[in-house]
């Protein structure tokens, strides 16, 4: 591999590495402080897991208060609460509507663009990046740092150095590898002596081993009008309504994902987690009993079921996969059971699959505006960060946010790098 050391046409003040919205957001910052700037991503294209999650939506962040919406970034409340107290939900929607982009609130309070797609926000971005000067630099793979601390990318089956006072890794987390996210990047952190938390999965999915015929009848189907609960590690209670997907491998789909940080917790710590499942979150056990109690002379238990508490398909199967005919037999404990179905989790889903992850750059490596203590002037965004958001609007926010604060840092570092008092 040859080695070329670029003649950039004017000078770059600052390079961020990585094109996913926390990177952009901290280029932008840069750049309305008239500050030249060259974007790196290794992928062909830019923004490609903001395109992904555009597929679904966009969900770009959501209406809750702001007090209940910083809490869901327990246990980094305090940092990712200090990003939102400079770029919030509402200050998020401001910015959208800046480039064009209107958005409204959806019945579950999630924030989505009113066309729904992420294309023509990530292209209204683009185009306002690049008529401030922006330089975008596509397959350009990081590769870590040289010995005079230069950046390493490859790029053409060619290595090449370029430098500059400000860096900014936008790296990404663990997860999506083939949308550019592969964590790559952490075991050169660690090389440098940065500390870095293990990678996680966060909003994912649960292995479950089902039965042979239970899985080619029901893998892929919604399970739709149910409740999860389960025991947090510290004795708290955790109970939610909403849906899940059969997997063939397990158990997905949004309410699996807003429990899954306790989940995996639990099984990293104990080996295992016990969740139940509500089957009829909207009626109490003593209504189900009181329904059961109407049956008539010679009606067999699937047919009373099926016929007084209308429990069919997936939610029949998942009853008849996790308990014994005993248990669903005795009638008086039926509507116990029907009301805290429990299973067993002992694994999640590969790390890859998850929608992010915990995981990543430790906060002790940081100062207030993501700078890293050991290399003054590079700063860091984004997921590759040790915290983590559930789904719903909240970890894209958090994202946009970080890259608010470290791009602010950074011009005011620059700015103090270039203020003549300091060179005196």
């Amino acid at each position: 591999m040859t080695v070329s050391q670029p003649q950039p046409q004017a000078p770059i003040q600052a390079i961020v590495i990585g094109a996913g919205p926390a990177g952009l957001m901290a280029a932008e910052q840069l750049v309305q402080a008239g500050i030249s700037v060259a974007v790196y991503d290794a992928m062909p294209s830019v923004g490609r897991k903001l395109l992904r999650a555009g597929i679904g939506g966009l969900n770009l962040t959501h209406a809750e208060n702001k007090a209940d919406f910083i809490h869901r970034y327990a246990p980094q409340v305090d940092k990712v609460g200090a990003w939102l107290q400079e770029f919030d939900a509402d200050a998020l929607r401001l910015w959208a509507a800046d480039l064009g982009i209107e958005t409204f609130v959806g019945s579950s309070g999630r924030v989505f663009p009113s066309a729904k797609k992420a294309a023509p926000l990530l292209r209204a971005w683009l185009h306002r990046l690049r008529a401030g000067g922006t330089q975008f630099h596509v397959r350009h793979r990081w590769c870590g740092w040289d010995d005079q601390g230069g950046l390493l990318f490859s790029h053409a089956d060619k290595q090449m150095v370029v430098s500059a006072p400000v860096v900014i890794y936008a790296l990404g987390g663990g997860s999506w590898a083939r949308l550019g996210s592969d964590g790559q990047w952490r075991s050169r952190f660690i090389d440098r002596g940065i500390q870095c938390a293990p990678f996680r999965p966060s909003n994912g999915g649960f292995r479950y081993d089902w039965r042979v015929a239970f899985r080619a009848e029901q893998a892929g189907q919604p399970l739709k009008s149910v409740a999860l609960a389960l025991t947090r590690l510290d004795g708290s209670a955790w109970r939610k309504k909403g849906d899940a997907v059969i997997a063939g491998a397990g158990l997905e789909g949004s309410l699996i994902y807003a429990a899954s940080a306790a989940i995996r917790d639990q099984i990293d710590q104990q080996g295992s987690c016990t969740v139940h499942w509500d089957l009829f979150p909207d009626k109490t056990a003593a209504q189900l009993a009181q329904v059961l109690g109407r049956r008539r002379a010679g009606d067999s238990l699937s047919t009373l079921l099926r016929r007084q508490l209308k429990l069919t398909g997936v939610k029949l199967a998942l009853l008849k996969e996790l308990s014994s005919k005993e248990q669903m037999g005795r009638i008086d404990t039926l509507p116990s059971l029907l009301k805290a179905l429990p299973q067993c989790l002992t694994a999640c889903r590969d790390l890859d699959e998850a929608i992010s992850t915990a995981g990543g750059v430790e906060f002790d490596e940081l100062t207030a505006g993501l700078m890293l203590r050991q290399l003054p002037g590079h700063f860091c965004v984004g997921e590759m960060l040790d915290w983590e958001a559930p789904t719903g609007g909240y970890l894209l926010t958090a994202c946009y946010a970080s890259g608010v604060v470290a791009g602010r840092a950074a011009r005011d570092y620059l700015s103090e790098r270039s203020d003549p008092i300091d060179n005196l």
